[in-house]
C-alpha cells in the first residue's frame, strides 16, 4: 500500500530535516518541547533567504562562465606552448645538423690547403729546376755552333746533348703549366669550400636567431599563461566561496520550512547518502522528495494518534509497532490530519503506520501479509517478523526493529519506497516517475495536474547534488 490515500496524507511536512526532534539516537521517547519561531517572522525570513539564494545562484552561473572561458584560454594556450615546444626541438637539430655539416667542411678545407701546399712547394722546385735548365740554355745559345761542336767529346755526344736540352725544357714547360693548372684548381676548390663554410655560418646564426624568437614567443605564452592560471584559480575560489553560502542558505531554509530542524544539511547528506546506497537511489533525489514534501503542509507533527489517524487502517498495527519498539504512542510525534485525508504520519519520513508495516517486517496474522486480513480489514492481530524487515536490514541493524523515529531509518524508508517506484534506474525520467508515484500512487503518476511535484522534486534534486558535491569537495 502506498503512502498516501489522497494527496495530502503524505504532503503534511515530510521535510527530514525539521519535523520533529529526531537525533541520531536510535529511539526517541519524548515529545520535542521547542516553540516554532511565529509564522509572519519564518516566512520573511525565507522570503528574504531566497532572494539571497537567487541572488548569490545568478553569481555562481556567471562565474562559472568565466571559469568556462579562462579554461578554454588555459587550454588553448597550452596547446599553442605545446606547438612551440616542437618548433623549438625541430630548430635545436636543424642547427645540430648545420654544425656537423659545418664541421665536415672544416675537414675537407684542412685537406686541400695541405693538397696546395704540397702542390706549391713541388711547383716551386719544378721552376727552379726550369731555371737552371733555361740559364744553361742561354749559355748554350751564347756559344757559336762551331764552339759546341769543338767542345763535345765527338759530334754524336753533341747532338744527345743538344736533344736532351731540347727534350727537357719541352718537358718542364710542361710540368710547369700542370702544375699551374693544379695550383689554380686547388685554390679555386678552397675558395668555393670558404664560400659554403661562410653560407652554413650563416645558415646557422639565423636558425640560431629563429630558435631565439621561438624561445621569446613561448616565455611570453607562459607568462600569460601562468597569469590566466591565476585568474582561473582565483575565480575557482570564489565559485566555491559561492557554493557554500548558496548550501548554508538552503540548510537554513530546510530549518525554517519546518519550523524547528536538529539536523544538519551535512549530517542529512550523509544519512541520504548511506540510505541511497543501500538501496541504488541517487541521495540527491531523497533529499529532493523530502525537500518537495515540505511545502505541503504547515502543521508538522502536532497531531494525536487517536484523533488524527485511521482508526481502522492505522491505529491498530500502530499500537503493535510502539510496542514492539518500547515506545509511548502518546509521547511520539504524529502528523496532524489535513482536509480530505487522515494524519498520523511518523517520524521525519512521514510514513503511515499502515505503510510502514510493509517495510518493517509487521504482518497481519490473519493473511500472512502486511495489507489487509481476510476480515477486509487492518485490525490484526499483527505480529513483528524480523526476517521480513527490510528497512532494518538495509539501515544496518538487522537484529534492532527499524523505527520510524530513527533518522537513518527514516532516509532509508524513504528511498526504499523510492527505489520501488523505479528511482534506482537513476536516468532523469525514471527519477521523476518514481517522484510522482512517491505522491500520487502509481494510479495518479500520470496524472498532468501533478506534474507540478515531479518538476519541484527533480529541480530541487539538482540543488542538492551540487551541495553534495561542493561538500565532498567534487
Amino acid at each position: 500500500m502506498f503512502l498516501r490515500q489522497n494527496r495530502f496524507v503524505f504532503g503534511t511536512g515530510v521535510l527530514l530535516f525539521v519535523l520533529l526532534t529526531c537525533t541520531l539516537v536510535p529511539q526517541i521517547t519524548r515529545a520535542q518541547t521547542a516553540t516554532a519561531p511565529a509564522t509572519d517572522d519564518v516566512a520573511a525570513r525565507r522570503a528574504a533567504l531566497q532572494s539571497q539564494l537567487d541572488q548569490v545562484e545568478a553569481q555562481i552561473t556567471q562565474t562559472q562562465g568565466t571559469l568556462t572561458t579562462l579554461h578554454g584560454q588555459h587550454s588553448s594556450l597550452q596547446n599553442d606552448i605545446n606547438i612551440l615546444d616542437t618548433g623549438i626541438k625541430k630548430a635545436q637539430l636543424q642547427v645540430q645538423a648545420t654544425q656537423i655539416q659545418i664541421q665536415a667542411l672544416n675537414e675537407n678545407i684542412t685537406v686541400h690547403a695541405s693538397t696546395i701546399g704540397q702542390l706549391s712547394g713541388k711547383l716551386s722546385d719544378e721552376q727552379a729546376s726550369l731555371a737552371q735548365i733555361v740559364r744553361e740554355t742561354r749559355e748554350v745559345d751564347d756559344e757559336s755552333l762551331v764552339e759546341l761542336v769543338f767542345s763535345a767529346q765527338d759530334v754524336s755526344g753533341f747532338f744527345n746533348d743538344l736533344d736532351s736540352f731540347a727534350t727537357l725544357k719541352q718537358q718542364l714547360g710542361a710540368s710547369s703549366q700542370q702544375l699551374t693548372q693544379t695550383k689554380s684548381a686547388t685554390e679555386t676548390e678552397k675558395q668555393s669550400l670558404e664560400d659554403q663554410k661562410t653560407q652554413q655560418t650563416q645558415l646557422e646564426a639565423v636558425q640560431a636567431a629563429a630558435k631565439q624568437s621561438i624561445v621569446d614567443q613561448q616565455n611570453q605564452k607562459k607568462t600569460l599563461l601562468a597569469q590566466t592560471t591565476t585568474k582561473e584559480t582565483t575565480y575557482q575560489s570564489i565559485f566555491n566561496a559561492q557554493q557554500q553560502t548558496a548550501t548554508q542558505i538552503r540548510a537554513e531554509l530546510f530549518a525554517l520550512a519546518g519550523g524547528n530542524g536538529t539536523i544538519t544539511l551535512p549530517i542529512a547528506i550523509t544519512l541520504a547518502t548511506q540510505a541511497g546506497a543501500a538501496t541504488g537511489v541517487r541521495p540527491a533525489l531523497i533529499l529532493g522528495i523530502l525537500k518537495q514534501e515540505t511545502n505541503l503542509g504547515q502543521n508538522l507533527g502536532n497531531g494525536v494518534w487517536t484523533v488524527d489517524m485511521s482508526p481502522t487502517r492505522d491505529q491498530p498495527v500502530f499500537k503493535v509497532i510502539m510496542a514492539n519498539l518500547g515506545l509511548d504512542p502518546n509521547s511520539v510525534k504524529v502528523s496532524k490530519a489535513q482536509a480530505g485525508g487522515w494524519g498520523g504520519a511518523m517520524g521525519p519520513s512521514q510514513f503511515i503506520p499502515s505503510t510502514w508495516a510493509c517495510y518493517a517486517g509487521y504482518i497481519n496474522t490473519t493473511t500472512g501479509s502486511c495489507g489487509k486480513g481476510t476480515d477486509g480489514t487492518y485490525a490484526g492481530p499483527w505480529t513483528y517478523d524480523a526476517s521480513k524487515d527490510r528497512l532494518a536490514k538495509d539501515a544496518g541493524h538487522p537484529s534492532t526493529p527499524s523505527n520510524p523515529y530513527n533518522n537513518l531509518d527514516a532516509f532509508t524508508a524513504t528511498a526504499l519506497l523510492l527505489a520501488d517506484n523505479g528511482a534506482s534506474a537513476k536516468t532523469p525520467a525514471a527519477e521523476r516517475l518514481s517522484a510522482l508515484r512517491y505522491y500520487a500512487g502509481w494510479g495518479g503518476a500520470t496524472n498532468p495536474a501533478y506534474s507540478f511535484y515531479g518538476d519541484g522534486v527533480m529541480n530541487y534534486a539538482t540543488q542538492f547534488q551540487s551541495d553534495i558535491d561542493t561538500l565532498s569537495g567534487s
